[in-house]
């Protein structure tokens, strides 16, 4: 059997979602497919769902573009549609001198990225606030959030239904090559078929990489090779410590082992960063001794009884270990020469923050 569509979306993540919903909107007639049985199933719904203010990032960037954009976009979008959200702030912790020279710099990255609403606190302010808190000091970032990403989701999904547009589970799509007409794609399942789309975009998230080498006319240098890295978070039992969210000072590869809350209040602490060499979700609570440690240098008292293995996230890297932090990938004809196809490799954090923002850059690629 084979069928056309205009534009087809791989990939039924957050930013497979808003970008259908965006082109939708825009008068496009939109397939998402994913292979799974369920939207964001994988690294969109196994995050930390924070809402990012931009303060990381190379200046320059598209993850500090996009961030700041999306950020913007997102609370206005959540309060829009009725999407659970909290604007709740985090404090990025020093716990020692030494480590005050990294807020600092810090503080001069977000400066740069346009990011201008963050305060100074010495460690007896960020205490006060927070009595269970040990610090020499603090960034404190009030435009950071939480979100329930399911759903955000949800919503994008609605907003893609009601422009025509579809979702399709269980669809696996195993490979493709440009024609005339576009794109053939080969769709597995239960009903295996043939699919002619005129615009393809390659959002499959941990498993972008590999579609993009079953492209048949997609030349190879244009395909990343792919890099995983695994976190494991903690919940914790009872009520949460924190008002806010504490972070440390970031390590290579991620933001270090973080506390965040949920709108429920429940708090969770995690990820931490494991290099792994494919995609595989397996808790290894062998890693417990040292989120106890992490966790302990900003909070001493922690009662270790009160935090048990939650879950696991995998970030879609595109360099291993010790190779620093890398930007997104966001692909049209004018970088790989292929007409209707647009690659997003290395969607991760701040990826969910930063979805309706990418949604309109893919959209300025697809309308030169």
């Amino acid at each position: 059997m084979s069928e056309a569509v205009d534009c087809v979306i791989i990939g039924a993540g957050v930013v497979g979602l808003a970008c259908g919903a965006a082109l939708a909107a825009a008068g496009r007639e939109v397939l998402v497919l994913e292979k799974e049985s369920g939207i964001g199933s994988e690294t969109s719904s196994r995050n930390s769902e924070v809402i990012h203010s931009g303060i990381y990032y190379r200046p320059g960037s598209l993850k500090a573009r996009l961030c700041r954009e999306g950020r913007d976009q997102l609370y206005d979008y959540c309060l829009a549609r009725g999407v659970p959200h909290k604007r709740l702030g985090k404090m990025i912790v020093a716990t020692s001198e030494e480590q005050v020279a990294k807020l600092e710099a810090l503080y001069a990255n977000a400066q740069a990225n346009g990011v201008t609403d963050l305060a100074w606190f010495s460690g007896s302010v960020a205490c006060s606030l927070e009595p269970a808190l040990a610090c020499t000091g603090a960034l404190y970032s009030p435009s950071t959030g939480i979100i329930d990403s399911r759903s955000f989701m949800l919503a994008l999904e609605g907003d893609l239904a009601s422009r025509g547009g579809k979702v399709v589970l269980n669809a696996p799509v195993l490979a493709g090559s440009v024609d005339a007409g576009g794109f053939r794609l080969a769709i597995g399942g239960a009903d295996p078929m043939e699919l002619q789309a005129r615009t393809v975009i390659n959002g499959a998230g941990l498993h972008a990489p590999a579609f993009a080498g079953n492209i048949a006319g997609l030349a190879r240098d244009h395909v990343p090779a792919a890099f995983y890295a695994r976190g494991h978070y903690y919940r914790m039992s009872g009520k949460a410590p924190f008002d806010h969210l504490i972070y440390p000072v970031p390590q290579d590869g991620g933001l270090g082992i973080h506390l965040t809350l949920d709108l429920e209040g429940q708090a969770r602490f995690g990820p931490d960063v494991q290099w792994i060499s494919g995609i595989d979700y397996a808790f290894d609570d062998g890693r417990r001794e040292e989120f106890i440690a992490a966790i302990r240098a900003y909070y001493p008292s922690l009662d270790s009884d009160r935090i048990q293995p939650d879950y696991t996230g995998i970030r879609p890297k595109l360099a291993g270990a010790g190779n620093g932090e890398q930007d997104f990938r966001i692909e049209g004809d004018e970088v790989h020469g292929v007409p209707g196809l647009v690659n997003l490799f290395g969607i991760e954090s701040p990826g969910l923050t930063a979805s309706l923002a990418i949604a309109d850059y893919v959209g300025r690629l697809l309308g030169r």
